[in-house]
């Protein structure tokens, strides 16, 4: 170590241990070892991993979920953290699985340069609204499961039951069954009835909880990003996905068409032949890309702009599978536009 050459380290996450391997400039494995999940275990990995050389980069896999106090750690501490993706099947499957294997997979990533990108900050705005969407999300589906089950419930219910919710639709059935009065639960129709008070009380007590977090998203999305929210078709649960896929720090986008293809968005070429064609790449954040669906079906119904393209390209004979496409691709062009007013400084 007397010419002091970088090293890089690779790191494979856990919830409770986080295994660190580090290889030299030519790529020889150094060591390895395991450390705490405590603010001590990471200071002891930092330590560990100069020990052998300057720190040129440190892959990690996880950074936003078992890694994401890792990564804050050595972010303070001036190491570069580079986000690696877990290796393919085909690669797994001829180097075998372990977390050694990953945690050197992951050095080597870095070190090759296939792996190259910036993991998200999670520590502004967005970082916010990504944990309000996550406690909304959860809401939205225990809501709509409590709402199948009670209108499964009324389906089979006794007759005197169904009776006396028959007509009430919506938000007034629910009140009618959250105002059952069971009593003594001797007959069916008293089980029925107790269980259908259970889940429309349940069910408003998580529309309440959806109105409350709603309420919060809608001060931070707009606060956020004004221009965003503004755009035609755009609302403020689809701005706050694409605020969420964007993240807080501007350095991981490189361009609008990194965007696009973080949403999903990026055309591919799919020609064979005389067929000359193109589609969307199909990875990417998915909620992002049927955030950018959403936004191109409003458009289509009630954006005169995009109704006169829509009408321009069908003339053109092209389907309407293939004009969403192309809106999605604007869509996300013109909402990258609008999120680059929400960062202090330009991207490069």
């Amino acid at each position: 170590m007397g010419d002091q050459t970088t090293v890089t380290v690779g790191v494979d996450t856990h919830a409770d241990v986080h295994v660190a391997a580090v290889l030299d400039q030519a790529g020889r494995l150094l060591d390895t070892r395991s450390f705490p999940t405590t603010t001590r275990g990471y200071a002891q990995l930092a330590t560990w991993a100069e020990s052998f050389g300057p720190v040129d980069k440190v892959g990690m896999e996880g950074t936003g979920s078992y890694g994401s106090g890792l990564l804050r750690f050595l972010t303070d501490y001036g190491f570069t953290v580079i986000e690696v993706d877990r290796p393919d099947r085909s690669t797994r499957r001829r180097n075998g699985k372990s977390d050694l294997i990953d945690a050197e997979a992951a050095a080597r990533a870095v070190l090759s340069g296939r792996a190259s990108g910036t993991p998200k900050s999670r520590d502004a705005h967005v970082e916010m609204i990504r944990a309000l969407r996550v406690a909304r999300r959860g809401a939205m589906k225990a809501r709509i499961q409590a709402g199948n089950q009670i209108d499964a419930l009324i389906v089979s219910a006794p007759q005197a039951v169904r009776q006396s919710l028959r007509g009430l639709t919506g938000k007034h059935r629910i009140r009618g069954c959250a105002s059952l009065r069971p009593g003594p639960v001797t007959d069916p129709a008293a089980a029925t009835k107790a269980a259908l008070r259970s889940l429309a009380r349940r069910w408003l007590a998580l529309q309440a909880e959806i109105d409350d977090l709603d309420v919060h998203l809608t001060a931070l999305v707009t606060a956020t990003a004004p221009d965003l929210v503004a755009l035609p078709g755009v609302g403020v649960d689809t701005a706050g996905q694409l605020l969420v896929t964007a993240g807080d720090n501007p350095g991981r986008l490189r361009s609008e068409a990194a965007f696009a293809r973080l949403c999903g968005a990026a055309p591919i070429p799919v020609s064979s032949g005389r067929t000359d064609r193109h589609r969307l790449h199909r990875g990417g954040d998915r909620d992002a890309n049927s955030a950018l669906w959403r936004v191109a079906l409003v458009r289509m119904r009630c954006h005169p702009p995009t109704r006169d393209y829509v009408a321009r390209r069908t003339t053109e004979g092209k389907s309407k599978t293939e004009i969403m496409r192309c809106l999605k691709r604007y869509i996300a062009r013109e909402a990258f536009c609008h999120l680059l007013t929400i960062w202090p400084h330009d991207i490069a």
